[in-house]
C-alpha cells in the first residue's frame, strides 16, 4: 500500500504551482455552472446550497484560475458514497488526513491534470461558512480590499508558489482584517 504523504506518489495535479492570473470575467458564470452540476449530482445526499465563494467570485480580483465552491451538509457520514460518486465526473477526494482540515470535506475537479475547481464540504452550522461568505461580500463592495488583496495574493504567490499550505495560511492575516473591519 502507498503512502498518502509520500509526495513523489502524487498526481500532476496536486503539486501545481500557484499561478495569479488576471481577473476573468467568465469565473462568475462558471461558477454558476459548476453549481448547478453539484447541486444535481449531490441533491440526493442531503446537499441542498452551494455557494461560489473564492476569489473567482469577486470581479476584478486576480486569483488562481480555480473556481471556489462550497457545500453545506448536515453530515460526514456519506462522504465515501459522495467521494464515489464524484469520481465518476472528474472530482478526487482529498481526505482531511492530507488536507489538515478535519471542518470539512475537500474535493478537486480535475481536467487535463489541472485543478478547475474545489469543492468544500462544510457541516451545517460551521461558522467558516459565513465567514468565507462575509468576507467575499465586504471585497465584492470596496475596490480598496480588492486593490490590497490582489497585491498580496501576487506577492504571496511569488513567494510561496510551491507551498499552497503557506500560501493559504499567509492570507489569514489580511483575511481576518477585513472581517473585523
Amino acid at each position: 500500500m502507498k503512502d498518502i504523504h509520500d509526495e513523489s506518489t502524487w498526481p500532476v495535479w496536486a503539486n501545481e504551482t500557484i499561478d495569479i492570473v488576471e481577473p476573468n470575467p467568465k469565473w462568475v458564470e462558471k461558477g454558476i455552472q459548476e453549481k448547478e452540476l453539484l447541486l444535481n449530482l449531490l441533491s440526493s445526499f442531503g446537499i441542498t446550497e452551494i455557494q461560489h465563494y473564492g476569489s473567482t467570485s469577486i470581479p476584478n480580483l486576480p486569483a488562481k484560475p480555480i473556481i471556489d465552491l462550497m457545500a453545506k451538509i448536515d453530515s460526514f457520514q456519506k462522504i465515501k458514497e459522495i467521494s464515489l460518486w464524484l469520481a465518476n465526473h472528474d472530482w478526487h477526494y482529498v481526505p482531511p488526513n492530507l488536507d489538515n482540515r478535519p471542518w470539512q470535506r475537500f474535493f478537486v475537479k480535475v481536467i487535463n491534470d489541472k485543478r478547475v475547481v474545489h469543492l468544500h464540504i462544510l457541516l451545517e452550522g460551521e461558522e467558516r461558512w459565513d465567514n468565507q461568505l462575509l468576507f467575499r461580500d465586504l471585497l465584492r463592495n470596496n475596490q480598496q480590499f480588492i486593490d490590497e488583496y490582489a497585491i498580496l495574493k501576487r506577492n504571496l504567490a511569488e513567494k510561496y508558489s510551491n507551498d499552497r499550505e503557506a500560501y493559504t495560511k499567509t492570507k489569514t492575516k489580511f483575511i481576518n482584517y477585513v472581517l473585523k473591519s
